[in-house]
């Protein structure tokens, strides 16, 4: 069986100090274990920290945005090479399908392409401010970064870390998900076979408790703390890193509405909020939610979903016939069965996801669930419950829907489904989301920053701001002698 290891200061290991401590991967379809991990603790965090201190302060990759720019590129080449590897092992850790997985690996080599653009782009700026006194306004690494990842999306949602901080030229500690480390190790393979990356600049370690994230938090010698993850981890780590008072990019969790108005309600938008809804079986932080629907067209539009929402094949990953793969465990599995069975006491049940018979029984697959609430105080529409369980509301007109779409804590995304270009133009304006589509949903790319606030977090990630929370700004003044 594959044991995924840490990679500290140039070297894969499974241990610092004495015996390695491993721990078992399973593959959520079947439950049974396919890999295991080494399982860290404080000395392997403090050694990956010392690495990359040591790395940034003594190698010359800070001052070598051409060279970091080419390993970007060669990253990207290179995961696309192992791509059909990688996307096998996704599946086979996480449950998504293989087309999620592939999409996944895709996006992540566009992304380093893009960010590759940007290490040889990173200008300041000068000003002369009196005659002969110039201000030069530098933009330089923050330092040490430290990337904590979730399981749902381990590829892409490492390089969407990565990618920015090696372009900006810090050293970096990550801490994956140990549900999905052996196909991260895959892809950081990729990564750490360049040569030319100097040792300890890239460093990886790999636990299944919190020892290595609190170390991350706490200590003076890691400058950044990138963490995407639920919004209750998020603000435990933003309280463990106040003192030293390190820089935080934090996407956290998020309750994404669909407002859909009458001209809009038909059956490519359903077709369009089901996929949005059930990427990875509804465990992203993107996917939709919760439905708003305009009264008028509510009963109609209700019965498409509901239908569509039943129709779904739920089965396993790399069955090309399966439309959502499963959870990422049964303990998910079975939090989700349980919310879908006392649904009945909070609103109208339209569709009773269940826990499927047969072969499926074995693993942490569950069928969808659509259920119709209007007391928006209830933990269906405010909790992020992150799995297939989605809320169907209704509204009268757009103010109405816009006091419902806002009325809740996480800002990370939404999209509006209308006919009407201008309205959906103003309902963007009013929505206080950090990301609003119109006419479809979960369109993520490097080029434009995604990110939220309030209960979402803050920071921004993909884009030219992406690169912001892993860049410091020096201001440098001289005057020139007469």
């Amino acid at each position: 069986m594959r044991v995924a290891s840490h990679y500290i200061d140039g070297h894969w290991v499974d241990a610092v100090d004495g015996a390695a401590a491993v721990g078992d991967a399973f593959n959520p379809a079947t439950g049974l274990a396919v890999a295991r991990y080494a399982d860290a603790g404080a000395a392997e965090g403090e050694a990956a920290v010392a690495a990359a201190r040591r790395a940034f302060g003594q190698t010359a990759w800070r001052h070598s945005p051409r060279l970091r720019a080419d390993v970007l590129l060669r990253f990207a080449d290179r995961l696309e090479a192992r791509k059909d590897e990688v996307a096998d092992w996704l599946v086979t850790l996480n449950g998504k399908l293989r087309r999620e997985a592939m999409s996944e690996i895709l996006g992540a080599a566009s992304e380093l392409r893009y960010y590759a653009g940007l290490a040889r782009n990173l200008f300041g700026r000068i000003a002369e401010v009196e005659p002969g006194c110039y201000s030069s306004l530098e933009r330089e690494a923050a330092g040490v970064a430290a990337i904590i990842l979730p399981w749902n999306a381990p590829i892409i949602l490492l390089v969407r870390s990565l990618a920015p901080a090696l372009a900006a030229g810090c050293a970096v500690v990550i801490k994956p998900a140990f549900q999905t480390a052996l196909a991260h190790n895959l892809a950081l393979e990729c990564l750490v076979q360049d040569e030319r990356i100097p040792a300890g600049i890239v460093n990886s370690v790999i636990e299944s408790g919190a020892t290595v994230s609190q170390l991350l938090c706490a200590s003076p010698d890691v400058d950044v703390v990138s963490f995407t993850g639920s919004t209750a981890v998020g603000k435990r780590i933003a309280q463990a890193s106040a003192g030293t008072l390190k820089r935080l990019s934090l996407e956290l969790g998020g309750k994404s509405p669909a407002v859909v108005f009458a001209d809009a309600a038909h059956g490519r938008s359903a077709a369009g909020i089901v996929a949005g809804s059930l990427i990875q079986a509804g465990q992203q932080c993107t996917a939709i939610s919760r439905v708003l629907v305009e009264d008028s067209a509510y009963a109609d539009f209700t019965r498409s979903l509901a239908e569509a929402y039943r129709a779904v094949r739920v089965g396993p990953g790399n069955d090309p016939q399966s439309q959502m793969g499963c959870l990422i465990d049964a303990a998910n599995r079975d939090r989700i069965a349980g919310l879908a069975e006392r649904a009945g006491s909070a609103g109208d049940v339209l569709v009773q996801g269940r826990i499927p018979g047969g072969e499926l029984a074995r693993g942490a697959f569950i069928e969808p669930s659509l259920v119709a609430i209007e007391d928006l105080s209830s933990e269906y529409i405010q909790r992020e419950l992150f799995g297939p369980l989605i809320v169907v509301e209704r509204f009268r007109d757009e103010d109405d829907a816009i006091a419902r779409a806002n009325a809740t804590r996480y800002s990370l995304a939404s999209s509006v489904w209308t006919a009407d270009a201008a309205r959906s133009r103003r309902m963007a304006g009013r929505m206080r989301f950090g990301t609003v589509w119109a006419n479809t949903h979960n369109k993520l790319f490097a080029e434009a920053e995604t990110g939220g606030h309030a209960d979402s977090g803050y920071g921004r990630l993909h884009g030219q701001e992406g690169l912001n929370d892993f860049l410091e700004t020096k201001h440098f003044y001289y005057e020139v002698s007469a």
